[in-house]
Order: C-alpha cells, then structure tokens, then sequence
C-alpha cells in the first residue's frame, strides 16, 4: 500500500487536541440531529448550532496558526514562494473570516 504525503502541517502539540475538538463537534452534531427528530424547541437547537460553530472557529483558528508558523514562515523564509503563500493565507483568512471579495 502507498504511504500518503502530507500536504499540511499540523504541530504534533496540537494534533491530538484538535482531533478531540472534532470528535466532540461530532457529538455535538449527532446531538443536534436528535433533537431535529425529536422536534425539539427551535431556541434550544439554534443554542446548540451557535455552540458547534464556535466550536469548528476554534478548530479553524488552531490550523491557521499552525499554517501561518510554519507554512507560510518557511515559505518567507524561502523567498521563492513567499508570495504564492502569502496569496493562499489571504485567500484562507478570507474565507474564515466570510468576507466578501469583490
């Protein structure tokens, strides 16, 4: 079997904690889906989405660290793709942050 390469680079401080943020955000969303069928009241399963965005922001903002320290630093510290780099992390922080190009 082929060993994948790694595009990325997640600080292996942070792995395990960002991998037990997601499996608590899939709990989350296993929750919100029962209450979705149990025809919860609206107000409570609005609470419970607000918390599993704030928490996939957490998520968000941890990788983007992790990509802006290392990514993006050694990218700078290269020369060569600094530029392409810097593209891509606007590019990203954009799309995190929903801001509209126009």
């Amino acid at each position: 079997m082929k060993q994948r390469q790694a595009h990325g680079y997640i600080n292996a401080d942070h792995k395990e904690n960002l991998l037990r943020r997601l499996r608590r955000i899939e709990g989350q969303v296993r929750g919100v889906q029962g209450m979705v069928e149990r025809e919860e009241y609206c107000i409570d399963i609005l609470t419970q989405i607000s918390s599993l965005i704030a928490a996939s922001e957490k998520v968000a903002a941890m990788v983007l660290k992790d990509h802006m320290e290392h990514c993006v630093r050694a990218a700078i510290a290269d020369g060569e793709q600094a530029d392409k780099k810097i593209e891509e992390l606007t590019d990203a922080v954009e799309r995190f942050l929903k801001l509209d190009r126009r």
